[in-house]
């Protein structure tokens, strides 16, 4: 049975670096056929064996093989005790949000993701929870603003897209110590830059989108927790919900972790080079980096500026999202960031003046050269 083969395999990667973990993931291989790339199990259901006795797989809304070996991966490279898989970023967060009942206060950061925020506003303000908004670098501001009701403190580090980050450690000391959960949304920098569970976190969340898939052609959303209780939670919200990443889907961010740490290491590389470039541009009067990691964020001195730049690059592509191999340009006023109140975006500095670009892992030259010739 592929559960009793589990275990042996499992333990035995505790041993090893974070670069051979990525590659080799919890099982690896498929115990039963020894198949390298560990298989897409393209089932709804899974046969019992005789009455009262079963594999370990009921039905795939509940688990599958695949999914469950990506799960088990990211708990390990997170280094958490379980993981759960989703179809969607938002679909993580809101089972993170489900954690919260009617009168719960949380705190986050104010430089947050537009569709965290339309979660919070739109959805669960309606069901009388309460958010408040901050720079949770400010540990003083954070903890003055914790009141009886506060459930959770929600950090994203770096944020997006200003790049602000906050000690995670400092934040786990002051959640605990008030009995608050602490929830990190580890994103932008992956459990390659940043181990959110070492540092405190109780929960992290990924949109598995990204830099964890690699190639932009899955939409995902993982959560790490570090407890049973936790782990119960997001368990009973997929099993009730049926939001789990399908086979195919966790299979291909299996295929994308691989690659991980060779992926971050040239995203890093290749934002050093363009930060370098971007400081000395007369045109980029405020740029944000967090000095880590594949993520930039600047603003120009016009709005004719952005305009030209969005339009006329040619190999750098003008698109949402962000974390694959292409470089892409995305303008947060009316694309991450269009739920996000015009008087917060314009306090944060998202205005028509402002682009963030995820950089890719082409030439660095080969960047540089594009945005120059668009920017003129």
């Amino acid at each position: 049975m592929i559960n009793d083969c589990y275990y042996d395999s499992y333990d035995k990667k505790e041993n090893l670096h974070f670069d051979s973990k990525v590659v080799h993931g919890a099982l690896g291989c498929d115990p039963i056929t020894g198949a390298v790339s560990f298989p897409i199990f393209q089932t709804s259901t899974f046969r019992h064996r005789t009455f009262d006795v079963s594999t370990g797989y009921n039905y795939s809304r509940l688990q599958n093989p695949t999914r469950q070996e990506l799960e088990r991966t990211m708990a390990i490279l997170e280094e958490g005790t379980e993981a759960f898989a989703f179809s969607s970023g938002q679909a993580a967060n809101m089972c993170v949000f489900g954690l919260l009942k009617k009168g719960d206060h949380v705190i986050l950061s104010d430089d947050i993701y537009g569709g965290t925020f339309r979660i919070c506003q739109d959805i669960f303000s309606g069901l009388d929870c309460e958010f408040t908004y901050m720079d949770m670098a400010n540990l003083e501001q954070v903890e003055a603003a914790i009141r009886p009701s506060t459930k959770m403190l929600f950090v994203e580090t770096p944020t997006n897209p200003m790049m602000k980050v906050a000690d995670i450690s400092a934040l786990a000391e002051i959640a605990h110590r008030h009995n608050l959960l602490l929830v990190v949304d580890n994103t932008f920098l992956t459990p390659y830059f940043q181990k959110p569970i070492t540092q405190g976190a109780d929960i992290v969340v990924h949109s598995g989108t990204k830099y964890l898939c690699g190639h932009n052609d899955v939409i995902a959303g993982i959560v790490v927790v570090t407890n049973q209780e936790l782990a119960d939670h997001f368990r009973l919200q997929m099993k009730s919900r049926g939001n789990g990443l399908t086979p195919f889907e966790s299979w291909l961010i299996l295929r994308g972790l691989k690659t991980l740490s060779l992926r971050m290491e040239r995203h890093d590389q290749n934002a050093k080079k363009v930060v370098e470039w971007l400081r000395t541009h007369p045109k980029v009067k405020k740029l944000n980096y967090a000095g880590l990691g594949g993520m930039i964020s600047f603003e120009t001195d016009s709005a004719e500026t952005v305009k030209h730049l969005l339009s006329d690059v040619k190999m750098i592509l003008f698109a949402e999202s962000l974390g694959g191999t292409e470089t892409l340009i995305t303008f947060p006023l009316t694309q991450t960031h269009e739920s996000t109140p015009p008087k917060v975006r314009e306090a944060l500095g998202i205005n028509e003046r402002f682009v963030r670009i995820s950089i890719g892992i082409e030439d660095p030259d080969d960047i540089i050269a594009d945005l120059e010739q668009a920017m003129g």
